[in-house]
């Protein structure tokens, strides 16, 4: 099924805008939702899982008017929001039967299965008896992705979910993340570009409520050959480098030299080197892009 966004504005009474115009596209699979903070994902996440209204534009999924038929899209929705609540005192096998026969699912029997199912696709099934409380906040953020699924939903929206998450945590998560993507929809919205970049093959970059790229992530490599340059400087020579070639992105050596890189049409000067361009460059590029549109 197919999630078609179109039109979409939201502004807020503080006079915010939040989103603005925002048309996509979304398939079958993993779709990553990618920009920093405050640049409107959280906005366009609540709006598609029905949680606020937009201002004017329209959401389908599938067949389903989201707008004009919020029950409709909910019985097929799973939403992940970047804090949940949980019943501390009890196990995550209590807890699943809970919310399992909260979904409708009144059968002892098939809940029971649907439980041990999503406990064993998100690692838990060791830990079934364990209370929620004691569940580090990796663990937490796979029992939200198991409880999503008891009702097998055919869209999935994750907000924000590795935020915080250590990098062993983040990896399992990731994993989980991954198995998932194989059966459904699923927008993954993050800050974190190496999180899309080994999760989703489609992606959106957003920025003050705008969607400023839409594709792949070859795509959006594609359109950078030839254009991304480097070298090895000083740190004491970043501000005048910045100031000379607008540097999008650095990162320090040993020896406490910076490694630069820049986007330019053609070679900056002869101390620049061609470098091969990856999501990253994709990523600041169009931020700053977007900027000096502004």
């Amino acid at each position: 099924m197919e999630l078609k966004i179109q039109n979409l504005t939201k502004t807020y009474n503080n006079g915010v805008k939040a989103l603005d115009d925002v048309n996509l596209e979304i398939g079958p699979g993993m779709f990553g939702l990618l920009g920093p903070n405050g640049a409107g994902k959280s906005s366009l996440m609540r709006t598609i899982a029905t949680l606020q209204s937009p201002d004017s534009g329209s959401i389908q999924f599938g067949d389903i008017d989201v707008l004009n038929d919020n029950n409709a899209l909910r019985r097929v929705l799973g939403y992940l929001p970047q804090e949940f609540g949980v019943y501390p005192n009890l196990s995550a096998e209590e807890l699943l039967n809970y919310f399992a026969d909260l979904k409708g699912i009144s059968n002892r029997k098939d809940r029971n299965k649907i439980v041990e199912s999503v406990l064993q696709i998100t690692n838990l099934y060791d830990f079934r008896n364990k209370s929620v409380s004691g569940y580090s906040g990796g663990m937490k953020q796979r029992f939200g992705i198991a409880q999503m699924l008891l009702n097998d939903p055919k869209l999935i929206i994750v907000d924000e979910p590795t935020a915080g998450l250590d990098p062993a945590e983040r990896h399992r998560f990731l994993n989980v993340l991954r198995e998932i993507g194989a059966q459904h929809t699923v927008i993954f919205s993050t800050h974190i570009v190496d999180d899309v970049r080994e999760l989703c093959h489609e992606l959106a970059i957003m920025n003050g409520g705008k969607v400023l790229f839409r594709g792949s992530t070859q795509q959006g490599t594609d359109s950078l050959n030839g254009k991304i340059w480097k070298k090895k400087i000083e740190r004491a020579d970043f501000d005048a480098e910045n100031l000379k070639y607008n540097i999008i992105s650095s990162n320090y050596n040993q020896d406490n030299s910076l490694n630069i890189r820049v986007y330019h049409d053609t070679l900056p000067d002869e101390s620049f080197s061609p470098a091969t361009p990856i999501l990253e460059d994709v990523y600041f590029v169009t931020l700053k892009s977007d900027k000096v549109n502004v």
